[in-house]
């Protein structure tokens, strides 16, 4: 494998038994139909990167694997093998927990060349315009000190869409007690490291 980063090859043996499969296919997809690919680790996961751009990444957690293209708003997804984050994961092909979520070879193969045609055309993701950009969230000081400790978790909140980041945000300055607040910022932690929003369990 080209261009390989051990941390990648470190970062799957230490996955799950279930994730070791689904991160070692995921990652020679990308090798194989992207024969340039750098490997890369950003945001305390691994990064694909092509021409100097992310092409896609991919991630572990404790019931399932993720895998996202960084360029996803621009594509077609001609397969339909984009699914919508609902329950709370992140990437592009939803929740993976076995090799056979995964797409077929070619179909994820076709979509892993579209992203780098997008590249090379130097495509950029989709920004809201300045003039409807929702007005920027207070972040309550103590959420932000623990975002700062934790990149991944504070990567994951960042990315959320503001509705979501406003639940956490409510969630913990509507807190009465000291006691209370702690216990919601600690669940809060512990939700974004697992990419999940507030309201995960309700598909919300």
């Amino acid at each position: 494998m080209k261009q390989s980063d051990d941390r990648i090859s470190a970062y799957i043996a230490k996955s799950a038994d279930f994730a070791q499969p689904i991160l070692t296919r995921l990652r020679e997809t990308v090798h194989t139909f992207c024969p340039e690919v750098e490997e890369g680790w950003k945001w305390s996961f691994p990064h694909f990167m092509y021409q100097g751009k992310i092409l896609c990444s991919m991630a572990s957690f404790k019931n399932h694997c993720a895998f996202g293209f960084w360029l996803q708003s621009e594509m077609n997804d001609p397969y339909g093998i984009f699914k919508r984050a609902e329950e709370g994961g992140m990437g592009s092909l939803g929740k993976i927990t076995s090799l056979s979520d995964l797409p077929g070879n070619e179909q994820l193969g076709n979509t892993i060349m579209e992203a780098m045609a997008l590249i090379e055309q130097g495509v950029k993701p989709r920004t809201r315009s300045p003039k409807t950009e929702a007005p920027a969230l207070e972040v309550p000081v103590e959420l932000q000190n623990l975002l700062d400790q934790h990149p991944d978790a504070k990567h994951a909140f960042e990315v959320f869409s503001p509705s979501h980041k406003k639940e956490y945000i409510t969630w913990i300055t509507d807190a009465k007690r000291a006691e209370t607040k702690q216990r919601r910022l600690e669940q809060t932690l512990e939700n974004l490291k697992e990419r999940k929003s507030k309201e995960w369990k309700y598909g919300r």
